[in-house]
């Protein structure tokens, strides 16, 4: 795998709006939780840089191993979620899978019957920003930190 241009060189405007927009979701979500569902958004779109650094963050934060093992399967695992987290991680692959989805209106009404509608404003932008940086971390071939 070639390493590619590191994009955000050539567009630092573009990344201060990201960044701008992560710092957002980071202070109104907490961070466990934006962290579970980043995580299972770069798993289905497949950006080992973004896995990886996920996958850290969670480390970092004190949440278990075998949690964070379980995110790909976290329906079979629900035990290990809370409520907010199995709703949010539903909601994350329902938007990230939305050419195949279409996003049903069952699965909004699903979402609302456990999060308010702020959380779920703040947890559709979240998940629009994780798949706009899985698209920076696959189109560009980011390494992870495993592979430095």
């Amino acid at each position: 795998m070639s390493k590619r241009l590191e994009i955000f060189k050539f567009a630092p405007a573009a990344y201060k709006g990201l960044i701008a927009a992560k710092e957002y979701v980071h202070s109104a979500l907490p961070a466990e939780l934006l962290e579970l569902v980043n995580l299972r958004i770069s798993l289905i779109n497949g950006c080992a840089y973004c896995i990886d650094m996920h996958t850290r963050d969670l480390l970092k934060q004190g949440v278990r191993a075998d949690k964070i093992a379980l995110v790909p399967v976290w329906d079979e695992a629900a035990a290990l979620f809370s409520e907010k987290e199995q709703a949010a991680l539903a909601w994350a692959e329902v938007v990230t899978r939305v050419e195949q989805t279409k996003v049903p209106d069952a699965d909004y009404q699903a979402a609302l019957e456990v999060l308010s509608e702020q959380e779920l404003a703040d947890i559709t932008i979240a998940v629009a920003l994780m798949n706009t940086f899985n698209r920076f971390g696959v189109s560009m071939r980011m390494q992870p930190a495993a592979l430095a």
